[in-house]
């Protein structure tokens, strides 16, 4: 059973997708960002925000030391990912994918080749902006895993 619905919350476009489901299917979402996102939106009372100190990973430390098994992430972040999956989490990216045994390594190594690149002195692409296709293979993914709990 899903416990949770944790957003890695910084830079996350589909959170208002997140809320929407989580309301249909009576789930928590815990949102965790840093102060410098700091928001005075009224969110509905399912959805709890954290708030964590401006520095690296520091959001990550915290969704790692609340999360479960069964909970779902959501993040774009490829080492939280991997993290959150060795605790039996389900890890799902805003542009509709699930990461899997079966992507994490390849995901992780683009990511380390990107990095040393740009150590190099290399200009690298940034991520492609999001598509309104990406909304909806997202929405799909997490109504698909939600239901699949609730049978």
């Amino acid at each position: 059973m899903i416990m949770k619905i944790f957003i890695d919350a910084d830079a996350c476009p589909v959170q208002d997708e997140v809320i929407t489901l989580a309301e249909q299917y009576d789930k928590q979402v815990i949102m965790v960002k840093s102060f410098s996102h700091f928001s005075h939106e009224k969110l509905p009372d399912f959805v709890k925000t954290i708030y964590v100190d401006k520095g690296a990973e520091m959001a990550d430390m915290k969704i790692m030391q609340l999360t479960s098994p069964n909970d779902i992430v959501i993040t774009q972040d490829y080492g939280l990912a991997a993290l959150c999956m060795g605790k039996g989490c389900r890890v799902l990216h805003h542009k509709g994918f699930e990461y899997t045994t079966n992507n994490i390594d390849r995901l992780l190594t683009m990511r380390h080749a990107g990095q040393m690149a740009r150590k190099a002195g290399h200009k690298t692409k940034g991520p492609k902006a999001l598509t309104d296709e990406d909304k909806t293979k997202f929405k799909n993914l997490l109504f698909d895993i939600l239901n699949s709990y609730n049978f």
